[in-house]
């Protein structure tokens, strides 16, 4: 079985458009990664040019289809919304979304003012629906398809510091059943995936330490880290055929720590 993965192949992405917010980086550089690996036409935005650039390179050195990038705030609403239209009038057709773009930056919340809070929204939430809005005339047109958006598990345990992540996060769930139902007739599935603390580049640089080992090794039923592959292969399910009659849904990957 040399040279066989151990893992599933997804007939029905291949060729399949998708599009990845926050992808030069973290979760969504896997997500772009493992997608392209699986022969979809993946295009990607992210603030992040340099490192955007770069996966593009790599992706396509790889062998797998070149992604598409497009250095874009996605706070930026309404200049988001055109980059998304453009995006998919290149790709052709569109049949997933993955709205994966966020901030965790840690804060006090009494130092948040209103324009932090809106910010702090912005990039973990509104982006979430208007991007949905933004593309769900090109997955009709395409005859249904597959929006998944990231939650977090910071919404459900014991975790300070977050407030405005934390709140983003809880109304990221309410967001996907509400454009669940609302989509559902036009054959087009909303779900939320719930990472739990996943061991990106980020994480491990900026949080990771002897308190956050000790934290994870009490509270995970796995012995083991969740890696952000681990959350790409939920990803990947969600987003191909495979799981034609899931909606509306919480998918959690987080080591049994809930």
């Amino acid at each position: 079985m040399s040279g066989v993965s151990r893992y599933a192949t997804y007939p029905s992405l291949r060729g399949r458009g998708v599009v990845v917010s926050g992808g030069a980086t973290g979760l969504g550089a896997q997500f772009v990664t493992e997608f392209a690996a699986q022969g979809a036409q993946v295009a990607f935005v992210d603030v992040q040019e340099e490192a955007g650039l770069a996966l593009v390179e790599s992706v396509a050195a790889a062998g797998h289809p070149r992604p598409r990038f497009r250095r874009t705030d996605v706070r930026d609403l309404e200049g988001y919304q055109q980059v998304l239209r453009d995006l998919a009038a290149d790709l052709g057709s569109v049949g997933v979304l993955v709205n994966n773009a966020a901030d965790d930056t840690r804060h006090d919340s009494a130092g948040v003012d209103p324009a932090a809070w809106d910010a702090g929204l912005r990039v973990n939430l509104d982006h979430q629906f208007f991007a949905t809005q933004a593309l769900a005339p090109a997955l009709r047109a395409a005859g249904g398809g597959s929006v998944v958006n990231l939650g977090s598990i910071s919404t459900h345990v014991k975790l300070r510091d977050l407030v405005v992540y934390r709140t983003a996060k809880a109304a990221v769930e309410g967001l996907t059943r509400a454009l669940a139902l609302e989509l559902g007739a036009d054959a087009i599935r909303v779900n939320c995936v719930v990472p739990g603390w996943v061991m990106t580049a980020r994480q491990l640089e900026h949080h990771v330490d002897a308190e956050a080992e000790a934290t994870l090794d009490r509270e995970q039923a796995l012995a083991r880290r969740v890696l952000p592959e681990d959350v790409a292969r939920m990803v990947l399910w969600l987003a191909a055929d495979d799981s034609a009659a899931c909606t509306g849904q919480n998918w959690i990957v987080d080591g049994g720590w809930m």
